[in-house]
């Protein structure tokens, strides 16, 4: 059964355990996606473990989870995304750099006609907590325009989060990491996904930054998966 979630003007959030102001500045962990300009993954600081949450207050009822897209709009794996949402008559939120929607505005149209929901996730990328006020409230303020704002790398603080506020947005993270940036294998992608899946939970993969079969092949498996297990797909009011 496909849920859906109306737009709602209010929403909450849920923080994990041990929850902190402060950005890691740990860089062993390289980036989740790939720069425009060059064929090998940067190193990037490791995001805080302990993830804030937003969803809307106005929740899908039962065993609903939420499917999130981050780093496209990309020519080439966004429409293999949307056709295997498509294929299972499910929905997803997806998580735009304007850079990329910028340049290839037909699929931000494409994503939209097709019943999906879109969030900002900046315009370039950058780890935000280590920018100057003007360049923060550049990269928020100027991104595609949502509701929804899902900062780089999960990279936040206090600071980040009052831009986001300031500039009309939610900042929205995730529950469960499925790391297909890695291309860990479609088999690891799905375990992941199906580890974490619980009533409301965010579930965090790309349509953008580099080659995105794996996650393809992950999500319709994925998405097998979990109908049998009685889940919903709702997506997030952006």
């Amino acid at each position: 059964m496909v849920l859906a979630v109306g737009a709602a003007a209010a929403f909450w959030s849920l923080h994990a355990a041990n929850s902190s102001e402060a950005q890691s500045a740990n860089t062993s962990r390289p980036a989740h996606r790939l720069a425009a300009t060059t064929p090998v993954q940067k190193p990037t600081p490791t995001a805080t473990k302990s993830v804030q949450v937003t969803k809307p207050v106005e929740q899908a009822q039962g065993k609903v989870v939420y499917l999130t897209f981050d780093d496209g709009p990309d020519p080439r794996w966004t429409p293999e995304v949307l056709a295997v949402l498509a294929k299972h008559g499910v929905h997803g939120t997806f998580f735009m750099l304007a850079e990329e929607s910028d340049s290839h505005p037909e699929l931000v149209d494409q994503v939209r006609a097709a019943g999906n929901q879109i969030g900002n996730h900046s315009i370039s990328h950058p780890q935000l907590t280590k920018l100057s006020p003007a360049q923060l409230h550049h990269q928020v303020a100027d991104g595609i325009k949502s509701k929804c704002f899902r900062p780089p790398y999960g990279a936040t603080n206090a600071r980040v989060r009052a831009e986001i506020k300031r500039d009309g947005m939610q900042q929205v993270l995730w529950d469960v990491d499925t790391e297909d940036w890695k291309r860990p294998g479609t088999a690891t992608i799905v375990h992941r996904v199906l580890a974490g899946a619980r009533p409301g939970a965010i579930i965090l993969m790309h349509d953008g930054g580099g080659n995105r079969a794996q996650t393809v092949a992950a999500l319709d498996q994925a998405l097998t998966a979990l109908s049998a297990r009685g889940f919903g797909f709702a997506t997030l009011a952006c």
